[in-house]
């Protein structure tokens, strides 16, 4: 393909997040929407599934253009999914003609996600706006996730090492050459299940090679959405243990009062706690939306796309950020403790020092 002209799918994946959930029952009486599941092929058991499955609904892609002047073949597609647990997931669709060095050179032109990423929220912003009362703590974090997908049509055996300095540059988003070493890293995770087939997964962009490559779209449209779950709750336990922190700090211009109150330690507690509820249940909820069980086909591409995202690596700090969210709630339990303690010793006091005042008064 690399001087021949070939019809190509760019797919562009954006993910953001709205709230801690979406009631995606009420959420079909608000958008015209449906929920397919998984689509199917003979190599997608049972045993892979949604649950719940995302409410799909296509939108208009107006306004959405891709960079560059390659020639457009037909219209453009776009699908917003939403997820339970409060993601949402822009999937565009333009299919184009080009050859794979014009692939590279629009791939560069991607690699600046900036204005895309706000197109893409101008064009949610209704959408987002009519899911509002079905949202759960309505909140659109400023943080996102996007990826690209170029799918191309099957390709002959051997195909990959032929042209595995231009593949390499396309999912790198790099229209400079690559080294070696660097050529060999970002084509190393590929991955194929016919002599047709073909992935190559990178941390910015993938290629497919597929007939029909629907399935394979979804998986690594959750694990983008993954991603974007992860890094905001990773974000939020630093805000959040970081504002704890100071809650615990001495304050030397706190009054008598407010020291016997101890407002400001109650509502830490209160904090903490909130916050170790809502990210271990969004975890929970992120991974069990998905199952992909047993040494499958999608398994498989669903674990080329963790790798690639350091999805393994972003729960593990969450989870250890939790961990440490569970010693502050006791720190904090304790220390109120401790100050209810000392607040009853003053009154003791202050009754025994009475009591004595009292007895010399009257003597």
């Amino acid at each position: 393909m690399s001087h021949a002209q070939q019809d190509v799918v760019v797919h562009l994946l954006f993910a953001f997040d709205v709230g801690y959930e979406i009631d995606l029952e009420r959420g079909r009486g608000l958008l015209p929407g449906e929920a397919p599941g998984l689509i199917r092929r003979r190599r997608t058991p049972e045993s892979m599934r949604y649950r719940p499955a995302p409410l799909r609904v296509s939108v208009d892609a107006g306004g959405l253009t891709l960079p560059g002047d390659l020639p457009q073949v037909g219209p453009a597609r776009a699908e917003l999914a939403l997820f339970d647990f409060g993601a949402v997931s822009l999937h565009l669709q333009h299919r184009i003609r080009g050859t794979l060095e014009e692939l590279v050179e629009l791939g560069d032109r991607l690699a600046e996600s900036a204005p895309l990423v706000a197109a893409a929220r101008l064009a949610l912003a209704p959408w987002v706006e009519r899911m509002r009362p079905v949202v759960t703590g309505f909140d659109w974090s400023e943080l996102s996730e996007e990826y690209v997908v170029f799918e191309i049509g099957e390709v002959e055996p051997g195909w990959l090492s032929r042209s595995v300095d231009q593949v390499a540059r396309l999912v790198r988003l790099e229209a400079e050459r690559l080294c070696v070493a660097e050529v060999e890293e970002a084509t190393r995770l590929h991955l194929s299940y016919g002599p047709g087939d073909l992935i190559v997964v990178d941390w910015p962009a993938a290629l497919v090679a597929d007939r029909d490559g629907a399935d394979i779209l979804q998986v690594i449209e959750f694990a983008n959405v993954q991603l974007l779950e992860f890094r905001l709750i990773d974000d939020r336990l630093d805000d959040r243990l970081e504002a704890a922190y100071r809650r615990m700090r001495p304050d030397r211009r706190r009054g008598a009062l407010d020291w016997l109150r101890d407002s400001g330690a109650a509502a830490a507690l209160r904090e903490v706690r909130e916050l170790e509820l809502e990210a271990t249940s969004v975890i929970e909820r992120v991974d069990n939306a998905l199952k992909l069980i047993g040494d499958q086909y999608l398994s498989r591409v669903y674990a080329l796309a963790s790798t690639r995202f350091h999805l393994g690596g972003w729960e593990q700090s969450v989870r250890r950020k939790l961990e440490t969210v569970g010693d502050v709630f006791d720190l904090l339990t304790q220390q109120a403790s401790v100050r209810r303690l000392e607040f009853l010793e003053v009154v003791v006091i202050v009754l025994i020092a009475m009591e004595i005042v009292l007895a010399l008064v009257r003597h």
